[in-house]
């Protein structure tokens, strides 16, 4: 064992005492030095709530700099971070708390009384933050000791569990090291070119990859600063670009600012760098950028087992339509689905990927990590694509019923399972349509027993049982659901029938 604790020491301990500001907020400016004050605070408020090392720290919490700010602490004292999407319900918390067996449990004030339960089922410690940085967990660190010395921990320890959904409705909790992290961050340093001088308008959350471990891992760790604001609002954005260098964002952040005529070139004149993911960005939606900036967005694939994995090139051709060529370190092939061979450039297969960048296996489930690895080390994502003439990855799709709504992914079952619980429900399929704001909407075609049952009743039974992202934004009622000599539904002939389901503008 390593006697430094490699994530905080490689990523944020290099700039922890300078005055230089690291986060520009609508409350005010936080030097890094203040920030690790707040980090050292917290890592002893984690000790003194009772935090082993190795133990999971699950957060559901409004972003915040204070949020921000317990990750870094987690990580600092030896913990395990898992962030959790702020629109989860208390009956999906149940599974994600209990599964991790986390020994502390932070969440919003108004969430406290319905995840109590969970947390004394678990035994956990039940701490609260709100969006304002205010919270048990605040009263607790505020008075420690702003000194904390980073727990040991090595390159193959846990840094992280991410949650992703499963095809059985079962979610599956990635493991994120040390290294991953660190590898992904140094690599992406290079390819995109981030300094010290860097400035990151961020407004996507930070409980996904994303917005937490790219974007912020990135800008710690070349010194740079941030302008941290709470949520993408195109006001704010056009605010707040003539002070920033780069942006990263999820498609609908590109396509919400293509609809204000107030963004031009002239308000992008001080950006080097607009970075997109999460989610497929339509070529259209890159042209009309180009278009408008005279600037071409630089689009990547990655996902939440294997951070960042491909990129268009930083100097090279950005292509509209690809997600680049495989990243320093990452060894990326195309092969057959049924047969694993590697395919020639051009044609359609799985891509698998091995390096440092991917995760080491799920949390607690054994199968499912042996069947996501073939013998030799490579992880299967399950995303199809092509290797196109300059040598650039095509994305051309993905496993079949996933749906990417607003850049978070959604699997069907678990609605479906929830949708077929309801009395009056003889069955149902879960779909995504195209829609231009979220990409994707999620929709529900149903198969009622009578005409009794109404939109309403199944939209009141799932409203507390799903986050609102997964919530069907339109329901479907079909006397029977349309099936194949064998008999299982035809979810290809359903995206056909209502694709035009948000209007053929959307799609």
């Amino acid at each position: 064992m390593t006697d430094k604790n490699m994530l905080f020491d490689q990523i944020f301990s290099k700039h922890q005492h300078s005055d230089k500001v690291f986060l520009h907020t609508l409350e005010g400016d936080i030097s890094y030095a203040q920030f690790h004050c707040q980090v050292n605070q917290l890592a002893n408020g984690l000790k003194q709530a009772g935090l082993k090392t190795g133990d999971r720290v699950a957060v559901q919490a409004a972003k915040s700099v204070t949020q921000l700010a317990l990750y870094v602490a987690t990580i600092k004292a030896g913990g395990v971070y898992l962030p959790l999407n702020t629109s989860y319900t208390a009956f999906e918390l149940d599974y994600f708390i209990t599964n991790a067996e986390a020994s502390i449990v932070i969440v919003s004030g108004q969430a406290e009384q319905a995840v109590k339960p969970i947390a004394e089922k678990q035994l956990a410690r039940l701490l609260t933050l709100d969006a304002d940085g205010t919270g048990t967990l605040t009263t607790l660190s505020s008075t420690c000791e702003t000194r904390f010395d980073a727990v040991p921990r090595g390159a193959e320890d846990l840094a992280a569990i991410l949650y992703t959904s499963g095809t059985t409705g079962r979610s599956k909790g990635a493991q994120l090291c040390h290294r991953n992290l660190v590898s992904n961050t140094v690599v992406l340093r290079d390819f995109w070119q981030f300094t010290k001088d860097d400035v990151l308008l961020h407004m996507l959350p930070i409980y996904h990859t994303h917005g937490l471990f790219v974007a912020c891992n990135l800008l710690a760790y070349v010194g740079g600063a941030m302008i941290f604001l709470p949520r993408f609002d195109s006001d704010d954005a056009i605010r707040f670009m003539p002070h920033a260098t780069t942006m990263m964002g999820v498609p609908t952040f590109y396509t919400r600012l293509l609809d204000d005529s107030r963004f031009d070139a002239a308000l992008c004149q001080h950006m080097r760098l607009f970075i997109s993911g999460s989610a497929p960005l339509l070529a259209e939606t890159h042209k009309q950028f180009e278009a408008r900036t005279g600037m071409k967005i630089l689009e990547r694939y990655g996902m939440t087992e294997t951070n960042m994995s491909t990129s268009n090139r930083y100097d090279g051709a950005r292509i509209a339509g690809t997600v680049g060529i495989a990243l320093p370190g990452v060894d990326l092939r195309i092969v057959d689905a049924q047969t694993g061979a590697e395919l020639p450039d051009g044609e359609i297969g799985i891509i698998e990927l091995k390096g440092d960048n991917v995760f080491t296996g799920y949390w607690q489930m054994p199968e499912k990590t042996a069947e996501s690895f073939r013998e030799d080390g490579y992880f299967i994502t399950g995303d199809m694509a092509r290797i196109d003439e300059n040598g650039y990855v095509v994305i051309v799709g993905r496993d079949k019923d996933l749906i990417i709504s607003g850049g978070l992914n959604v699997y069907p079952k678990e609605i479906e399972s929830l949708i077929d619980e309801i009395d009056g429900v003889l069955e149902s399929a879960v779909i995504g349509a195209p829609h231009a704001d979220f990409g994707e909407a999620v929709v529900a075609v149903i198969v009622a027993e009578n005409d009794s049952l109404s939109e309403q009743i199944i939209m009141a039974s799932l409203q507390d049982r799903l986050a609102k992202f997964k919530q069907p934004k339109r329901y479907i009622f079909i006397d029977e659901l349309p099936r194949n000599t064998m008999g299982k539904v035809q979810k290809a002939a359903l995206r056909t029938s209502y694709q035009d389901s948000f209007g053929p503008s959307s799609s």
